[in-house]
């Protein structure tokens, strides 16, 4: 690993407002939307905040995901090993064909014909929400279980075991935290998801993992280690995340009376709302790593073969250029291709569920507790800086 030199100015990660991007983002996207940095990690990189830079940089197949170091922990060390089924840390052709694998599995079809049972999932929460009273964190009662229950009913995850997986989850999601920490997270998670593919194997059933063992390989790549990887990438990001934007949101949409009225005036405007979230909020608030694989210009700037790049999707998707006034929260604003899933051949593979997870928790929610408010200022919330994904940690409410 190359020694960290701190000469470029550090990455901007201080708010002034949480559910506002870094303060002075938006001074370095105007000033150059491609330019070195420094991380925490105390390495140099170059950072992209311009939309379409950020668009260019996640489309083009000369920046490979496998990076030499990591520049968002203290340590640096690379943790994750690519393999196969791991769609986060893997290049053509690979990437192309393991994920061909599995988007059959996550077409709009197959997601929509899960809506009743996410229903329904959602629908027990907020029952059990409304027995408790008095106060109640949304993010333990609501935001967190929803997603982890959809989720591990899709892959088939016993529901004993169900607590171990959230409290892995979490844990692989710290930033904060030495490398050996992350890593026995990753071991722990690693038995869960063996035991659970053998399971599956033996008996198979109405799930993902299932579904995968009998499908058609002539490859012969579908092994108990691509089982694995895929299902381990696609349970930890598609729980954390949704789970991230269903607090988050909910804190924003209590914070802003005017849009809530909105919503509740026209639950019509849930699929605009959930966009505008998804833009506004955008949770991947450091942004991804990639490695040229050779010289390449991208924004003007040549960038060198083994140079390390940041797609900084956040200060992205607040570019003027991108959408007119990008501060101004409007669930009425015409939806845009923002990049909350990312962009290109990494495009988030799980989006659509994600969308019908949001829609059915929001509108559900706040039709279920019409008077439903903050028990704390949004000021003594504490938010998730220290998580891949922004979110908050707790959100106290009553009603």
């Amino acid at each position: 690993m190359s020694e960290p030199t701190g000469a470029a100015p550090a990455v901007p990660k201080a708010r002034s407002c949480p559910f506002l991007p870094p303060d002075g983002i938006a001074e370095v996207r105007a000033a150059a939307p491609v330019t070195r940095a420094t991380f925490t990690s105390g390495h140099e990189a170059w950072l992209v905040t311009g939309y379409e830079e950020v668009r260019a940089l996640l489309r083009d197949p000369s920046f490979s995901v496998q990076v030499p170091h990591a520049l968002h922990t203290q340590d640096g060390v690379v943790t994750q090993k690519p393999g196969r089924g791991s769609l986060l840390w893997q290049d053509e052709p690979e990437h192309t064909a393991d994920r061909k694998l599995l988007a059959k599995e996550f077409t709009v079809r197959r997601m929509q014909a899960l809506r009743p049972n996410i229903q329904r999932i959602v629908d027990e929460r907020l029952d059990a929400i409304a027995a408790q009273g008095g106060t109640v964190d949304l993010v333990k009662a609501f935001a967190n279980p929803v997603p982890a229950m959809v989720i591990s009913d899709l892959f088939g995850v016993p529901v004993e075991r169900r607590p171990e997986f959230q409290e892995i989850a979490e844990a692989m999601m710290r930033v904060d935290q030495d490398a050996a920490a992350t890593e026995a997270a990753g071991m722990r998670l690693g038995g869960l998801l063996y035991q659970l593919v053998q399971e599956r194997r033996a008996s198979p059933g109405d799930d993902l993992i299932s579904a995968l063992t009998t499908t058609e390989d002539p490859d012969g790549v579908l092994d108990d280690m691509f089982l694995m990887n895929a299902a381990g990438t696609l349970l930890i990001a598609a729980h954390d995340t949704t789970a991230c934007m269903i607090g988050l949101g909910a804190a924003l949409l209590l914070d802003r009376p005017d849009q809530l009225a909105l919503l509740r005036e026209d639950p019509s405007l849930i699929g605009n709302a959930v966009e505008e979230l998804l833009r506004y909020l955008t949770i991947g608030q450091f942004g991804g790593e990639r490695v040229a694989t050779r010289d390449v210009e991208l924004g003007g700037v040549r960038i060198a073969e083994g140079e390390q790049v940041v797609a900084h999707v956040l200060a992205a998707d607040f570019d003027p250029a991108f959408v007119q006034e990008p501060e101004r929260f409007d669930i009425t604003r015409r939806p845009a291709p923002h990049l909350a899933f990312g962009f290109g051949a990494h495009q988030c593979i799980g989006q659509q569920l994600a969308r019908i997870e949001l829609q059915i928790a929001f509108e559900s929610l706040f039709r279920r507790f019409p008077t439903l408010r903050l028990a704390k200022p949004v000021e003594e919330l504490r938010f998730r800086d220290d998580m891949v994904f922004y979110g908050v940690h707790e959100l106290p409410v009553t009603w």
